[in-house]
């Protein structure tokens, strides 16, 4: 709603792109779609209220926000968050960002006004702007609220959770698919499981214990990771696309029938793979020319030296010949070839249109 038209600066070096009213509403409409995969908000009597800060913001006038809002802050105060402070130390803030903490305070204000809220939770690095709203809410209201707030989810290596080469893993399966969400939490990092779990998993105390005590004694087995890969697929993306996924992953390693898989599966698991490309109609290249052309190997001599060790795949079936060629009836879907060299290294051929 309103903030999301303005932009936080907490963490940020920079200002913030801004993004237009219609762009913010959507965003909106789709967290709600996603938060309703966890969180009820049909129960009448106790359901969550999901509301727009948009609604209170913008019928209120810049003379009224100003005199009614604005008057009960301290520029001293807001010149003091680390959030401004270390923005004016470097590449300086502007008026907008700079009075996010105001609009914040102003939305705990009127959510403990329309909703009785009186506790507001957010991570570590909301504080100030909690607190701000706590102070706004003793000085018009006369009330008491309260502030909680979590520390900032960071992995092992001091990172934030999230973030990757590619950028930030997203709910929405139009910004990062099923599969690739499943395969995200199974690889993560063995040093990072015990925070994952008792953060994310909603299994027993005992039972996350114990697949912590794998990580440890059997780390190959990948238990832990898998189980937790499972658990949130199932939460975001629903217990069927939870098995299909997890199938994909057992398949293109051999462990199921690739064949089974789905298009739109098989899409999502063949995506971040190495691939070449063939137009469609032209004859298909031997396993070794389509390997070498992906790219797992640096030449045709080492793509034949795989064969000759055993260690080559077409659809998970062995190649047994330097020169065996697919015909299009190994084409999955009609689409998609599945190369693999021993036991883990796996490249896509795709044959377009």
């Amino acid at each position: 709603g309103a903030t999301g038209l303005v932009g936080d600066p907490s963490g940020r070096s920079e200002e913030r792109s801004l993004n237009d009213e219609q762009v913010v509403a959507e965003w909106v409409s789709k967290i709600k779609k996603q938060l309703e995969k966890i969180i009820d908000f049909s129960d009448k009597k106790t359901g969550a209220v999901m509301a727009n800060n948009l609604d209170w913001t913008k019928p209120v006038s810049a003379l009224e926000f100003l005199r009614d809002i604005g008057k009960h802050f301290s520029v001293n105060q807001m010149l003091a968050k680390d959030s401004v402070a270390n923005r004016l130390a470097t590449a300086g803030i502007s008026y907008t960002e700079f009075s996010y903490q105001v609009l914040q305070a102003f939305d705990f204000l009127e959510l403990y006004r329309r909703h009785d809220c009186k506790l507001q939770i957010g991570g570590s690095d909301q504080w100030g702007n909690i607190v701000a709203g706590l102070d706004l809410i003793r000085k018009v209201e006369g009330g008491a609220a309260h502030a909680l707030t979590v520390p900032l989810l960071a992995k092992a290596d001091g990172s934030k959770f999230g973030k990757t080469a590619g950028g930030s893993i997203w709910l929405d399966p139009q910004m990062t698919s099923a599969y690739e969400f499943f395969q995200y939490w199974l690889n993560s990092d063995d040093a990072d499981m015990p925070k994952l779990l008792k953060v994310f998993s909603m299994k027993s105390r005992a039972e996350i214990e114990r697949l912590i005590e794998t990580v440890k004694t059997n780390p190959g087995a990948r238990e832990a990771h898998r189980e937790l890969a499972r658990e949130l697929t199932t939460m975001i993306h629903g217990e069927q696309m939870a098995q299909k996924v997890e199938l994909a992953a057992k398949a293109l390693f051999g462990h199921s029938d690739i064949s089974e898989l789905d298009l739109a599966t098989l899409d999502s698991a063949l995506a971040q793979l190495p691939r070449t490309q063939i137009a469609k109609g032209q004859p298909l290249p031997t396993w070794v020319d389509l390997l070498a052309a992906t790219g797992v190997v640096d030449s045709k001599s080492a793509a034949r030296r795989i064969v000759k060790e055993g260690g080559a795949y077409l659809n998970n079936q062995k190649v047994e010949s330097e020169d065996f060629a697919p015909s299009k009836a190994d084409l999955l879907h009609g689409k998609y070839l599945l190369l693999r060299k021993g036991k883990r290294d796996l490249a896509a051929v795709e044959v377009l249109g």
